[in-house]
C-alpha cells in the first residue's frame, strides 16, 4: 500500500520560524494584529486559560507564541529583564508600520531612517519586550557600497590615531 509522504516543511511555513513566550500570549495576539496586521492562525488554550500554543501570520511569515509558564521554563523578555533577540520584519512601508505600532502601544528605540545597507531602518520594543527590527528596502548596493557607507558612519575611520 502506497503511502503519501508528508513534507518535511509544512505548506506555508519557513525554514526558521520565531517562536516567542509573552506574559499574557492573547493580548500579544491582539497588539500583533494592530500593530503588524498580523492575521491569528490558531491557538490551543490550557485547562487554566493560558495560551499553550498560538500562531499568527504576519506578511508571509509565522509567528508563534505562548504565555510564560516558567513551571516549564518558559519565561518571556519581561520577567527576563530583557532580551538579546531582534525579530526583523520587512515591510512595504516601514514609516507607516513603524507608525502604526506605536499608535498600537510599541516604543521606539531607534527612528526610522535611511541605513547604510540600503534599507530605510527603524527599531522598536513591543509591550511584551520584545524587540523588532522594521525595515523596507530602498536600494540595492554592492557589498563594497555598503562597506563604505559602514566606514562613513566610523567617527573614527579616516583619522590617523
Amino acid at each position: 500500500m502506497a503511502q503519501n509522504r508528508v513534507k518535511p516543511i509544512p505548506e506555508g511555513m519557513h525554514s526558521l520560524t520565531p517562536h516567542i513566550v509573552c506574559a499574557g500570549a492573547a493580548e500579544a495576539i491582539e497588539f500583533y494584529k494592530k500593530a503588524f496586521n498580523a492575521r491569528e492562525e490558531g491557538r490551543m488554550p490550557g485547562p487554566d486559560g493560558t495560551i499553550m500554543h498560538a500562531m499568527v501570520r504576519i506578511g508571509d511569515s509565522a509567528l508563534m507564541l505562548v504565555d510564560e509558564m516558567p513551571q516549564w521554563g518558559a519565561v518571556g523578555p519581561k520577567s527576563l529583564k530583557g532580551s538579546p533577540v531582534t525579530i526583523h520584519l520587512y515591510v512595504e512601508d516601514v514609516d507607516a508600520t513603524v507608525a502604526q505600532a506605536v499608535k498600537a502601544g510599541a516604543k521606539v528605540t531607534m527612528p526610522v531612517d535611511d541605513a547604510f545597507w540600503g534599507d530605510r531602518y527603524g527599531q522598536l520594543e513591543d509591550p511584551f519586550g520584545h524587540k523588532w527590527s522594521v525595515a523596507t528596502h530602498t536600494r540595492d548596493l554592492t557589498h563594497e557600497q555598503i562597506l563604505e557607507g559602514m566606514k562613513a558612519m566610523d567617527p573614527k575611520a579616516g583619522s590617523s590615531s
